[in-house]
This record gives C-alpha cells, structure tokens and sequence, in this order.
C-alpha cells in the first residue's frame, strides 16, 4: 500500500499554509490574544477557502473530500494556532445555515464547556445557565454548563461525530508538535553559548530528536486513523496526539531556556492550547479505557 500523499493532497495543504501564512501570521496572532477576539473577515476567508464545506458533497456545495484532507487542514490550522470553534462549525456545515460559507461561527457543548459562546452566532446544545471560567489559553475562551449540555446533540451526539471531532482535534495537536519541534530546532541552530550553537550539546540534539519522533508517532497515528475512520484507532490517535502536542511544547521551552517562558515568546501560546485540547473529548483517560476496552 503507498500511505504518501497524493499531488493533489500535497496542493491542498501547500494552499491552506500559504492562506493562514497570509491571514493569519505571528502578527495576527498576537492581535488576537491581545484583543481576544475572532476576526469576521477570516472567518468568512476560510469559508470561501472550502475549510468548513471540505467533506461535503459537492452537490451539495461542497468540496467533496474526506476525513485524510480534513486531517491535512485542520494540522494546518493546528500550527498557527488559529483561533475559534473550528471543529464544531466543520461538522455544522451543511446542518446550520451559513456554517459552510464562512458566515456563521458555530460552537457546540461538549463535556459540560462550551467554547467562544459569546462569539458564536450558533450553538448547539443547552447553555442555559452558562458561567464564564479562567482558561489557561487566551485563545480559547470556555463557558460551563449544567451537565453535558447536548439536549438533542453537542459534538458527541453521536459516536461518528465525536469520533471526528476527535479525529480533527488531534490533527490541529499534531499541528502543534510540528510546529514547536520546527522551532526548537530553529532555536538550537542560531543561539549560542560558548562560542557554539547550542544545538551541538548533546542534550539540546537528544532533546529535539525525541520531540521528532513523538511527532512522527503522532502523525502516522492520525493519518492511518483518518483513512480508517475506526473509533478505537482515532481514540488512540487523539492519545499520542495529545501526549506529542504537549511535551514537544514543554521540551521547546526547555531549548529557549529563559527566554522560552517571557510572554513576548509564543512557545506557551502552544503549550496552553495544547493543554486545553487534551482535556476535550476523548481525555487520556477515556482513550485510554477505549483502546483497553477494544484489547
């Protein structure tokens, strides 16, 4: 079997980083966690770009991919750490007016929170009685409910929707991992300590050789799981997914030394987003129970 990507796989994700290159750079993303505010007019560009109608028909005005180029986008997504209830207003499209478009956010319960309730033009499930909480990311804004909150359907109304949505955060995790691990090692080869880069110790070389193979775990985790759909293989790929996404960020940190920990730096802008998705559905605990459950 050939598990490379295709040409036309390879053209979509050159696409979608040169669009979030474009629209979404280091400036903007500073932007946004200083303003704590999703922006219209991407959100609208991204619609336009497909990123929402991607696994829709395409008589129904969609594109007409699959989950494995739903994977590729949303690990896009996952580098630049782009803001906003992606994944909920993906699976809407098609369901909710405008989602597909670009035209409206859509945000959905899931596991008693809720995500940017205040931007969103559309939720699903009940937020009645919704209370704001602290969260660790500045660019994911949480509401928490009474119970689960779906009454008729969150992200987890049914078993192949939660499995997507799975799926799909564990891509914008993997994201991550590649992203701090591509930074790291940047960091390694230009800082210098005793007239050398810090990349030629040891340590730093062990270090980022691990952060590249948590990685590469990861990656052949989601991307087999994307073509399989299989709910245990996507229970596992969101649990080495996580793991890869918040210890290469950790590891990151600990190549910048002092520096990796100043706000001005955007290491913990990774590590906070990447803490926040571990605790979304599956958490290690349930994938763990699920893959256990499946042995």
């Amino acid at each position: 079997m050939d598990f490379r990507l295709t040409d036309d796989q390879k053209a979509l994700r050159a696409g979608v980083r040169e669009l979030l290159a474009r629209r979404f750079d280091r400036d903007a993303l500073r932007a946004a966690v200083d303003t704590r505010a999703l922006d219209p007019a991407l959100w609208r560009e991204l619609g336009a770009a497909g990123f929402f109608a991607l696994r829709l028909p395409e008589a129904a005005g969609g594109v007409g991919l699959g989950l494995p180029e739903a994977v590729l986008v949303f690990e896009e997504a996952g580098r630049v750490l782009l803001p906003g209830p992606l994944i909920a207003t993906h699976l809407a499209a098609g369901t909710v007016e405008g989602a597909a478009e670009g035209e409206a956010v859509v945000t959905a319960v899931d596991g008693g929170l809720v995500e940017w309730l205040d931007a969103a033009d559309v939720v699903i499930g009940d937020t009645e009685g919704a209370v704001p909480v602290r969260s660790v990311d500045p660019l994911t804004p949480l509401h928490r409910v009474a119970g689960d909150g779906r009454a008729g359907g969150g992200t987890g109304g049914g078993t192949g929707r939660a499995s997507t949505a799975a799926l799909l955060s564990a891509a914008e995790q993997l994201g991550s991992a590649g992203r701090t691990t591509e930074t790291a090692v940047a960091y390694a080869r230009e800082r210098e300590q005793f007239g050398q880069a810090i990349g030629a110790f040891q340590a730093v070389k062990h270090l980022c050789a691990e952060m590249l193979v948590r990685t590469e775990v990861a990656r052949a985790a989601v991307y087999g799981a994307a073509v399989t759909g299989d709910p245990v293989e996507i229970a596992g790929a969101k649990l080495l997914a996580d793991e890869a996404a918040v210890a290469c960020a950790r590891d990151c940190l600990q190549v910048h030394g002092g520096m990796g920990f100043t706000w001005e730096a955007d290491v913990h802008l990774h590590l906070k987003r990447a803490w926040v998705r571990a605790e979304r559905g599956p958490t290690r605990a349930r994938a763990e129970e699920a893959e256990a459950a499946a042995l």
